[in-house]
């Protein structure tokens, strides 16, 4: 069963005292590069180090009291939630990671103290290694972003952002498996316009709510690694009911952006995260009103879980 806005409302009161109330950060100089009113919702600095702390621990803690060992499947991000939103549920983890995972990612998982299957970097793969590990451990399957209650708690982000800061026209929000997008679109309702990004290299989801079909995965090649899966069922359902826009990023642009952010918003945030302000940045039409008026457009940055890099900070004369 999908999941509905109630849902939304309800998971943010299970997660209240359990994450983070994350800030909300504007840039005077971002707002001038890009001819909007920005608002970044840092789920770089959530519990775990991205959103994926809100789905993981609204989704433990409906598990039933006898389930005591969970398994899932994860670029990284979820698996580390999982593990910690386990970890203090009393519970045990295990986590299939893909063997190019990003070392802090893996860190963060092994960190706290799920058990890490390492497995091929392709969904294929991840989802064959996690069906031998739940029929040798019996573990319980929360799926990465295919599940009501991870989607519910991936969306209490929006509600928070509408919170502090109502009048928005946009939340931008990148797209991999859709818990994000879909919780989104939920928690926003009528009151902003969703707007989905995606790596031109992994572009299923905007074919997906465009042609009304789900689309498989592409080749996993996009350095947004956080977004290389395919729609989930339930994901795709809400989306493909609300079609919200789909902009694509470049990966020299997600590059570009990804440490232009770091350097203004003196925030680390990851490629995944950096999707959006690039899509927006090569598709400044996506932000267009007819009015003519300056929008306000909130962000949710997704994560930051990757080490910082060296070397002078890009500017927009640098790009080519």
């Amino acid at each position: 069963m999908n999941p509905t806005r109630t849902d939304v409302v309800a998971a943010a009161q299970v997660l209240r005292g359990r994450v983070h109330k994350t800030p909300v950060l504007t840039s005077a100089t971002l707002n001038a590069l890009l001819g909007v009113d920005l608002f970044f919702k840092c789920e770089n600095l959530q519990r775990s180090g991205a959103f994926k702390m809100r789905g993981a621990t609204n989704a433990v803690r409906a598990l039933p009291e006898d389930v005591r060992l969970v398994a899932t499947h994860s670029s990284g991000n979820h698996g580390a939630a999982l593990a910690l939103a386990a970890r203090e549920a009393g519970r045990k983890a295990v986590v299939v990671l893909p063997r190019d995972a990003h070392a802090a990612k893996r860190n963060a998982v092994a960190r706290y103290g799920a058990q890490i299957v390492p497995c091929e970097p392709t969904l294929a793969a991840r989802e064959e290694t996690l069906a031998a590990v739940l029929a040798n451990t019996g573990a319980t399957f929360v799926h990465p972003y295919d599940n009501a209650h991870i989607i519910a708690g991936a969306g209490t982000a929006a509600l928070e952002l509408l919170e502090q800061q109502p009048a928005l026209d946009q939340i931008w929000v990148p797209v991999g498996g859709g818990g994000l997008a879909a919780g989104t679109v939920l928690a926003a309702g009528e009151a902003a316009q969703v707007v989905l990004a995606e790596p031109a290299l992994a572009r299923d989801a905007k074919d997906a709510v465009e042609s009304g079909e789900p689309q498989l995965a592409l080749p996993p090649k996009t350095i947004a690694d956080g977004l290389r899966t395919a729609l989930g069922q339930r994901n795709f359902a809400i989306l493909r009911q609300a079609r919200p826009p789909v902009w694509l990023a470049s990966e020299a642009g997600i590059r570009y952006w990804t440490a232009l952010l770091q350097a203004i918003l003196k925030v680390v945030v990851e490629p995944s995260a950096a999707v959006t302000i690039t899509a927006m940045a090569e598709n400044p039409e996506a932000t267009s009103t007819n009015a003519g008026e300056i929008p306000k457009v909130g962000v949710i940055l997704s994560g930051g879980n990757v080490t910082a890099q060296d070397g002078r900070a890009p500017w927009p004369s640098d790009q080519g």
